[in-house]
């Protein structure tokens, strides 16, 4: 009797701990998405004056898109490192802008190559499920129990190339501005993930990106006073990869 009660006793300590154990089992996370992409920089837009909260430059106009893949690994339950490779389009017109008599427009195509680390504020209750974990239930009733909240940072780089219209042609040409650069950037901003099942998240990420250049439209002038800046809207799949020999990831 005593003996069974102590097993009990060792089961019930046991289990919790290995419950808190149980995010190591895959370490390793694919991650793909998808959305919007918005920019600002110095042609097109609205002055301060006619722009509160430079609200009106965000139109459809200047929207385009980007798309990207990440692959996460967690150093901890709270803070993932992850190598994030993103391709998009930039859009910038002076058209319904308060600069239309220039006329410039740009379209810029670039490649972004980033490291970044992620701080969760806020952790779901899901993936400390043991049945959760091994597929015996689905999707947490309480949808807040199974949402992630999340900070992330870091820094990259922005390989860009600008095609711009006869107008901002001529203007590079006769300033000897290059159509094409690199530039480092510096990524933050916050997301949601959805512990939808023990392999399988979705989540939504907002994130702005600070650039350590002024051309990235191809165009600056003696007004400016900042570098231009950047912000994604992705919509996020995350595919979590069992961790192998050595704790490299596995498809398996």
């Amino acid at each position: 009797m005593k003996r069974s009660i102590l097993a009990i006793l060792i089961i019930c300590l046991a289990f919790p701990v290995s419950n808190a154990q149980l995010w190591k089992m895959k370490r390793w996370e694919a991650l793909g998405g998808i959305g919007p992409s918005f920019f600002f920089g110095d042609i097109g837009g609205f002055s301060k004056t006619q722009n509160i909260l430079g609200l009106r430059d965000m139109s459809f106009m200047q929207t385009r898109f980007d798309i990207n893949g990440n692959l996460k690994y967690r150093l901890t339950r709270d803070i993932n490192l992850r190598l994030s490779l993103t391709y998009g389009l930039f859009h910038a017109t002076d058209i319904r802008g308060s600069n239309e008599d220039r006329n410039f427009e740009a379209s810029t195509s670039f490649f972004e190559p980033a490291v970044i680390g992620e701080y969760y504020f806020i952790k779901n209750y899901a993936e400390n499920s043991y049945l959760f974990m091994k597929q015996k239930q689905g999707l947490m009733r309480d949808l807040f129990k199974s949402l992630d909240f999340y900070a992330f940072a870091g820094f990259g780089g922005l390989s860009y190339n600008v095609k711009g219209n006869t107008g901002l042609v001529a203007y590079e040409v006769a300033h000897g501005l290059s159509s094409k650069g690199f530039t480092e950037v510096i990524p933050a901003g916050l997301g949601t993930t959805l512990i939808y099942s023990p392999n399988l998240n979705f989540g939504l990420e907002v994130g702005g990106r600070y650039a350590f250049s002024d051309y990235l439209d191809g165009y600056t002038s003696q007004y400016s006073r900042a570098n231009d800046v950047y912000y994604f809207l992705n919509f996020t799949v995350t595919y979590k990869l069992k961790s192998g020999p050595h704790g490299l990831p596995s498809l398996r």
